[in-house]
């Protein structure tokens, strides 16, 4: 993959972001004329606006908190620390991401915040299971997301979907009540408009799960430039879902794949996404020495030494709906 495609490739992921951004905006701005015209479009605007305004304020530690993550501090895990730095700095981010522990057996890394002021935060069980490369390539990926801002995009496609699926249950609701009414008086309706109420969500759904999948791509794609090793990201992509698939298959399919259509990944399939970090081997806009600066502080890391005693707890589906 040379300079041009390169480019191409990551400005291709942005034209695909902002058309699934539009898509989404465009279906809750049909239902707010269908449900009340042009007002209705209009107030929509305004509180969407809004919303846009405020989701920045809302506090990485809101997260944090629901996932019951600690702050690691430098002297716990030196070297990821510095690592941890090292690509901030690769990345252009004016600060280094703080860093915090998840007590979960559960495979599991995730960045929340913004450029100015982000946490990354990474589970018990991925310390415990993958090694240094691979650790590595995992935080490169989450400070792809910090550097693109991928947080802001993705909560701003889940605000999208969550007033979709709000209005759409609102006029579902109307048209019920209103259904005796329209029976009586032999009033003609639009069915499109009916079929319209009853399946936006779902189309704004799959909007947000495709651009999930596009912001995913992107973030590998930049891991492997910072840290100069596609196959560390790889190795631990495979680690997860032979982990976290295998987990599930033993409670809900012993002894089969869990069938899961592809259309409803929030990710992409591993499988995809390995053999795009194994097409960068050969790509001249790597930098295999870049990898060199991580020897010494992965080195003497040693996650025993911070957390000695792997969680034991089982994960469970918590009140908030999320899954650790």
């Amino acid at each position: 993959m040379n300079a041009e495609s390169w480019l191409h490739h990551a400005l291709r992921n942005r034209l695909q972001s902002l058309l699934m951004l539009l898509v989404m905006a465009g279906f809750m701005a049909l239902l707010g004329w269908m449900l009340w015209g042009e007002q209705g479009v209009q107030w929509l605007l305004w509180l969407t606006v809004l919303l846009i305004l405020l989701n920045p304020a809302i506090s990485p530690q809101v997260v944090l908190r629901m996932y019951h993550a600690s702050p690691v501090s430098p002297r716990q895990l030196p070297g990821l620390h510095q690592a941890l730095r090292i690509l901030a700095e690769r990345a252009g981010l004016e600060r280094t991401p703080d860093l915090y522990y998840v007590p979960s057996q559960v495979l599991n890394a995730f960045s929340v915040g913004n450029r100015r002021n982000a946490a990354i935060a990474v589970s018990d069980g991925l310390l415990q299971r993958l090694d240094n490369r691979e650790l590595l390539g995992v935080l490169a990926h989450e400070v792809s997301h910090v550097q693109h801002n991928d947080m802001w995009v993705m909560g701003l496609a889940d605000l999208f979907s969550r007033i979709t699926s709000t209005l759409s249950l609102f006029g579902q609701f109307l048209l019920f009540i209103n259904l005796p009414l329209i029976l009586l008086s032999q009033a003609t309706i639009s069915w499109a408009a009916i079929a319209l109420l009853i399946f936006a969500p779902q189309f704004s759904a799959l909007a947000q799960l495709a651009l999930s999948r596009v912001r995913e791509y992107d973030a590998d794609l930049n891991a492997a430039r910072l840290t100069g090793d596609p196959m560390g990201l790889a190795s631990a992509l495979a680690k997860l879902e032979q982990h976290n698939g295998g987990m599930l298959e033993r409670i809900l399919l012993p002894g089969r794949r869990t069938p899961e259509p592809s259309l409803l990944r929030t990710h992409p399939p591993t499988e995809e996404r390995i053999r795009r970090l194994q097409s960068l081997l050969d790509s001249k806009q790597l930098e295999p020495q870049r990898a060199e600066a991580f020897r010494e502080p992965l080195s003497g890391f040693d996650v025993r030494k911070a957390f000695p005693a792997p969680v034991q707890r089982r994960p469970r589906r918590h009140l908030n709906g999320l899954w650790h």
